[in-house]
């Protein structure tokens, strides 16, 4: 499948990055979503590539100082600026946004298409949002997105452990924040604060239940019910007082804990058919959960023996 967006390697391609993991999601209609890790600790002097000019803007987390930063937009230089860790910056990709990469980086870049920040502002009542309010070169002090980049960061790392869900609800919260705050989006108050119909909460838990390992979209479940996305993740956590992602966590270690009592099972096929990628991934979630690992719960519930 040809790549549609600024993410991913055609990011690192134009940083002069040889990896760049990278996370998708699709929560909002047709908008693809990506957040990108880059990385270049011995880079070589030079300006960065010009990246392809779409309709879309970049919101970086940088996380790593970077001393007098040079950008340049449109082919012109535009400032000189410190970047320090933990800031983030807005580039546009119409304006073709470079810089001169003379010093390690590291970063996470969020891939924002414009058409994800109009569903956004689809509620009633909300106005389009025009273009997204930043100044080149100057940070913003974004608690909200700090806190977004470090939970993302351990999913960039194991991205096979990573649940769909989890990137989909992250991301379709960063849109929103970028829509409110750089965007000016008020946040609309919908008619219907509550929870799902008993019905509606049957089916998602339902089509959550049947694919253990996280495959199944947000975007999906909630176009089944005839809702948005973010309405449904809403509404699915008042019904059931967590968000998909981790209600299908905890779905995932009843059902280990379940299979843990056949003795004689071992631990990496009740890994593999509770919905974990591997065993090391279902003992790290099940210890956070439990309190204890999957082998000692096993032990000290049924007598039986690690295996």
């Amino acid at each position: 499948m040809t790549q549609a967006g600024v993410y991913g390697q055609r990011l690192g391609r134009g940083l002069h990055v040889k990896e760049a993991p990278v996370l998708i999601t699709r929560s909002l209609r047709s908008a693809e979503l990506a957040v990108t890790e880059v990385r270049n600790d011995k880079p070589t002097s030079e300006l960065s590539g010009s990246l392809p000019a779409e309709d879309a803007y970049l919101v970086s987390l940088k996380l790593r100082d970077y001393p007098a930063c040079e950008c340049w937009e449109e082919g012109r230089y535009v400032t000189r600026e410190d970047i320090r860790a933990g800031a983030t910056y807005l580039y546009d990709l119409k304006r073709d946004p470079r810089y001169v990469i003379d010093k390690p980086f590291h970063s996470l870049f969020f891939y924002l298409p414009r058409s994800a920040l109009h569903d956004m502002a689809r509620q009633p009542g909300a106005p389009r949002i025009g273009e997204l309010s930043y100044e080149p070169g100057v940070g913003h002090d974004d608690g909200v997105i700090r806190h977004i980049g470090a939970s993302l960061q351990e999913a960039l790392r194991r991205p096979d452990e990573t649940n769909q869900l989890f990137v989909d609800h992250v991301m379709l919260a960063l849109t929103a924040h970028v829509a409110q705050t750089y965007g000016g989006l008020k946040p609309v108050a919908e008619p219907n604060r509550g929870g799902l119909a008993p019905w509606q909460v049957k089916r998602a838990c339902d089509r959550l239940d049947s694919d253990l390992s996280g495959k199944v979209a947000l975007e999906q479940i909630a176009t089944e019910l005839g809702l948005s996305v973010s309405h449904f993740s809403r509404a699915f956590r008042i019904s059931t007082g967590l968000p998909p992602h981790q209600w299908l966590l905890r779905q995932r270690v009843k059902a280990a804990t379940q299979l843990m009592t056949v003795r004689n099972l071992p631990l990496s096929e009740i890994a593999i058919s509770a919905g974990f990628a591997n065993q090391s991934h279902f003992t790290r979630v099940f210890t956070q959960m439990v309190g204890v690992s999957p082998g000692a719960w096993r032990r000290e519930t049924h007598g039986g023996r690690d295996a």
